[in-house]
């Protein structure tokens, strides 16, 4: 059975490895079919792709696209798409673009409550420029002591309610699906039991997300317990979703599950790549 891990990250986004380290990672893991899916950036998808098929991997074209629904952030990835598509690099562009100010607007609440610095700490993590994010706070927090590790950052900063959290307005569902479909890919929700939605509400977004053309959810992914491997493989039966499965790898030790664990797909479900080879 192929080993499929479609959900992972490397430092052109918020991951610690290059591109070429991440598919060696994941190939010494036995992972047979591997997606690069960086936020917001597919700029390192040919170094990716180079990588695997060097190591033997049949490889996924891949992004993980941001978005604003119901005032929340979800992520929607984007798999078996053209990263040189016009219409989707302009979208990404759009989507990165303000990073920068928010970063900055974090910094300033944690030098607020007693972090200094904490702009050039994160700085040091982010090899793109244009795609700082939370996680390389996270990563100066535990580098300065604040914090033990990443989880404790994500309990006591950078979320709702807590300092260095700063909200920002993402794309759209219907741009993103919209990006994804005309770039010949398909659309999957990323770990959808991560967002603190009703069961009201996330109906109301696997519906909206079939409307616009989405195909598929994650149901076994780094961030869902073994409970939600059942939940979310029965929801994704009851609408018709096609199932995937990515660790959501971002660096070795700091991810929760690594590409070696992560469990099979449960067997009720049809997986993304039924048809792909």
């Amino acid at each position: 059975m192929l080993k499929v891990d479609l959900h992972c990250h490397s430092n052109v986004s918020d991951g610690v490895l290059a591109p070429a380290a991440v598919a060696q990672h994941a190939r010494k893991a036995g992972i047979d079919v591997w997606a690069l899916t960086d936020h917001d950036e597919v700029g390192g998808t040919a170094a990716a792709r180079a990588a695997a098929i060097d190591l033997g991997m049949r490889f996924v074209s891949g992004v993980e696209i941001s978005i604003t629904w119901a005032k929340e952030t979800v992520h929607i990835v984007g798999l078996q798409l053209d990263e040189t598509n016009p219409a989707l690099l302009a979208g990404l562009e759009r989507t990165r673009a303000g990073r920068d100010s928010r970063g900055r607007e974090i910094a300033r609440q944690l030098a607020a409550v007693g972090i200094p610095g904490a702009y050039e700490g994160a700085l040091k993590y982010v090899a793109n420029p244009d795609l700082m994010s939370r996680t390389h706070f996270a990563r100066y927090l535990v580098e300065t002591g604040a914090c033990a590790n990443i989880p404790e950052v994500f309990r006591k900063y950078l979320t709702e309610g807590k300092p260095g959290y700063v909200p920002h307005c993402w794309a759209s569902l219907t741009d993103a699906v919209g990006w994804i479909r005309g770039a010949g890919g398909i659309a999957v929700i990323a770990h959808p039991g991560r967002y603190k939605f009703s069961p009201t509400a996330q109906g109301a977004l696997f519906d909206e997300f079939k409307q616009l053309g989405g195909s598929a959810i994650e149901v076994v992914t780094g961030s869902h317990t073994p409970d939600q491997y059942a939940e979310y493989a029965h929801l994704a039966n009851q609408y018709g979703f096609l199932a995937s499965r990515g660790t959501d790898f971002h660096a070795p030790g700091e991810s929760r599950v690594d590409f070696a664990l992560l469990p099979a797909l449960p067997a009720s479900v049809k997986p993304v790549w039924h048809d792909w080879f």
